[in-house]
């Protein structure tokens, strides 16, 4: 290949590279075809439809390369996103915050609309994803809001948001609103790093910083 390129002139030999380099980080992590997988990835592939009574599709795709992984991610997702002590509106609006933190495309495309439907209004989510505080967000969603992006930013939670956070959802609901940050922060990290493609009719998020 690189002696293709050194033949080529400079302007179009530069472009066919970074072409190249392209479609190989596409490849990082292929989905790997069910008739091709290893006994236990058949288990995990068996167990993951016996949960969410669907094939295994999206994040869990690139994690099946390690399906103990993938297992386990199923299992904490399956409380996480579905059973969570503050409840699957709320949830929603964490994973927005999570995605847009994260810049990931493939989140954001697939819980945008969940997350209009479970309730939250979309000024509110179209903000996140301009990268602005949202304004009218009920009392819960500001707690949620400012909990889970002084996490993502500061590493850490001010005393005054953790005290309005554990007021309002007791300690288990702050380890799960931590918890459900964690999940699709996993998720999000599996994404961007293996390069996973959002589907066509979907729209990237734009990049920050300008």
């Amino acid at each position: 290949m690189s002696q293709v390129f050194r033949s080529l002139p400079r302007t179009l030999a530069l472009p066919l590279a970074f072409v190249a380099l392209s479609a190989a980080a596409q490849q990082r992590l292929p989905t790997i075809p069910p008739a091709n997988y290893t006994a236990e990835q058949k288990q995990a592939a068996a167990e993951f439809e016996a949960a969410r009574k669907t094939p295994v599709f999206g994040p869990f795709e690139p994690l099946m390369h390690s399906p103990q992984v993938m297992s386990q991610a199923r299992a904490m997702g399956d409380y996480l996103r579905y059973k969570s002590a503050i409840g699957t509106t709320l949830s929603e609006l964490v994973i927005l915050v999570t995605a847009r933190e994260w810049t990931q495309d493939y989140e954001w495309y697939v819980h945008y609309p969940i997350a209009l439907k479970q309730g939250i209004k979309p000024a509110v989510a179209d903000a996140i994803a301009d990268g602005r505080r949202p304004v009218g967000m009920t009392e819960d969603e500001e707690t949620v809001y400012d909990f889970s992006t002084e996490l993502h930013r500061n590493k850490r939670v001010s005393d005054a948001t953790y005290a309005r956070a554990e007021k309002r959802f007791g300690k288990q609901g702050v380890v799960d609103l931590t918890g459900v940050n964690a999940y699709y922060t996993l998720l999000a990290m599996q994404l961007n790093m293996s390069q996973y493609e959002m589907p066509k009719d979907g729209k990237k998020l734009e990049r920050f910083p300008k």
